[in-house]
This record gives C-alpha cells, sequence and structure tokens, in this order.
C-alpha cells in the first residue's frame, strides 16, 4: 500500500478546545460579553485550523454538512443530514444534484475554495441557492474588501456583510449566512474557508428579544447574535474535531495490517471528505475489493459507518 505524504501517527497534533467560560448557557444580552466570548473562541477555532492537521478537510466538509441541513431547514425544506449526504454520494455520474445537493454543494464551495472570493464565485453560489443574481451582489464584496482593509473585528465584518447582501435582496438569508461565513474566514486570515456561523442558525441562543424571534441578517440584534455564533459554532467544531482527530489517529495505526491496492488512496479521500462510498472503485480497487477494505476497516474500528443501512452504506472518521 502506498502511505506517502500520510503521517505515522497524528496523536502528536493537539485539538484545541474552546474555554468553558466563552460558550454561552444563556441569553447573552450584553454586545461586550458577547464579543469577548466570540474572541477567545475564535482564538482557540484559529489554532485548530493553522495546525495543519491532515483530516482538516474531513472536517470542514463535515462542518459544510451542517451548515446545508441549517439552510435547507432555513429553506422551509425537510432534508436533514443524512439525506444530504445520501443526495451527494449516492448520485449517479450525471445526475443532477436536485435543490437541496445544490445546497450542499454551496456549502462545500466555501469548505474547499481559497479566499478571497471572486464576483463569478458568489454568482455561482447564489444560483445554486435559488437566489436571482444582482450585480449589486457583486458591490458587496467590494465593501467587503473595505472591512478588511479597516481591520474590524471578525465577527462584526461578517455580520456587515451578510446584512450588505440582505440590502440587496431581502429573501436572499441563505446567500447572506454563506457571504457571513467567507467573510469571517477570510477576516481570519485562513487559506481555506470554515463554515462556522451557517451551523448556528436556528440555535435557540439566537434569538432575541421578548418575542424570542431569530435574529436575521440585518436585524437590530444581528451584530450580537454573529458574536454569539462564532462561540457556539467554534464550540461545536472544535469538539467535532476532536472526535475526527482519535478516529484519524485510529486510522492511521492501522495502516501497517492494509494489505489492498489502493487503501492508501481510500485512507486519503478519509481525511480529506465527509464520506467515502462502500462501492469506491478506482484504477487499483475493484468495488468488491472496496466493500473487503471498508469491512476490515470497521472491524479495527478505524472509521464510521454513517448511513445506518446495510446496504449503500458510507464511511467516515
Amino acid at each position: 500500500m502506498n502511505r506517502q505524504a500520510l503521517p505515522a501517527s497524528l496523536s502528536a497534533i493537539p485539538v484545541p478546545r474552546v474555554p468553558a467560560w466563552a460558550v454561552p448557557r444563556g441569553s447573552v444580552d450584553s454586545d461586550v460579553e458577547a464579543a469577548y466570548m466570540a474572541g477567545s473562541a475564535l482564538n482557540s477555532l484559529d489554532n485548530l485550523v493553522r495546525s495543519d492537521a491532515p483530516w482538516l478537510g474531513a472536517w470542514r466538509h463535515r462542518l459544510a454538512l451542517k451548515a446545508a441541513a441549517a439552510t435547507t431547514k432555513l429553506m422551509r425544506r425537510t432534508e436533514d443530514e443524512s439525506a444530504l449526504r445520501d443526495a451527494w454520494y449516492l448520485r449517479q455520474p450525471g445526475d443532477a444534484f436536485g435543490p437541496a445537493g445544490n445546497v450542499l454543494l454551496a456549502w462545500r464551495k466555501l469548505a474547499g475554495r481559497i479566499l478571497p472570493p471572486t464576483p463569478e464565485d458568489l454568482q455561482s453560489v447564489a444560483e445554486l441557492l435559488g437566489i436571482t443574481w444582482s450585480d449589486a451582489f457583486g458591490d458587496c464584496l467590494e465593501e467587503l474588501a473595505a472591512d478588511m482593509r479597516a481591520a474590524a473585528p471578525a465577527p462584526l465584518i461578517a455580520a456587515r456583510a451578510a446584512t450588505a447582501i440582505m440590502r440587496v435582496n431581502p429573501k436572499a438569508e441563505p446567500l447572506a449566512w454563506w457571504m457571513a461565513d467567507c467573510a469571517l474566514s477570510w477576516r481570519m486570515g485562513w487559506r481555506h474557508a470554515v463554515p462556522i456561523l451557517g451551523t448556528q442558525i436556528h440555535a435557540p441562543l439566537l434569538r432575541f428579544g421578548p418575542n424570542r424571534y431569530r435574529a436575521r441578517p440585518g436585524g437590530e440584534e444581528f451584530e450580537r447574535a454573529v458574536f454569539v455564533a462564532a462561540s457556539l459554532g467554534s464550540n461545536e467544531a472544535c469538539r467535532l474535531a476532536a472526535g475526527m482527530a482519535q478516529q484519524a489517529d485510529r486510522l492511521i495505526v492501522v495502516m501497517p495490517k492494509l494489505r489492498a491496492k489502493g487503501a492508501g488512496e481510500v485512507i486519503a479521500l478519509l481525511l480529506s471528505d465527509d464520506a467515502v462510498s462502500s462501492s469506491f472503485t478506482s484504477k487499483a480497487m475493484t468495488r468488491w475489493a472496496s466493500r473487503r477494505l471498508f469491512e476490515r476497516l470497521q472491524q479495527l474500528d478505524a472509521v464510521r459507518e454513517l448511513s445506518g443501512r446495510p446496504t449503500f452504506r458510507l464511511y467516515g472518521l
């Protein structure tokens, strides 16, 4: 098996934790408190992103799945994470993604892209989210670039970016949240964007006021909501990373026990994507060999089966 470029162990890469005091446990009524918690939480997340752990690709795409599920709910669709994962990984070559699959594609574009975005990038995402394009959306990127030069705090820039989208089209909230995460990652100086805010769209702590309405881009409480979302999202992302890091470490440990030709390619995919189909094929691996490999990996507790089905299985960290 080709093990080139894969580390012998990942245990030396620590996964940062967000301090407990930086994670909101109840309603946050102070802008200062919200900003203080977000700053600490984002510092932990920043350390994680800059660790360059080899499984960060899988982690980003798992977060993209969570953000996509929150977005489909925002769009009054019923697809959950499992349905979205199936729509992506079980499609046949040449098949259309469908509306739900397009939402996941939009967030995967965020998780896989190098910053900053271009107007063409934004137009592509708008189309995937079913939002009519306006050249004024491109102007939002210019506003975002100006905010970057002003060096405002990352959550504040994210809130302003989302609000700018809503000024152009009040019905473009899915695109506004996508833009917010793009802005947050850009301001943090990350090479690849990380879906954080979009995973928290429906978080109960993002409801404010006596009627507990959900904070929306452009709304009165939205800037505070983004600070809270940054804290909650960073904490959940770090906790997710801790579990995936343990699984990835186990995967690397069992590598010497794998004899299947092409196993190195499968492991590289497991470290870089949310899931891999049990029927994966390549020049070096048949469908039958792939299924045998995943059965072996599951026996060794090196992967998780994600679908819960006896057939058409999906595996990941």
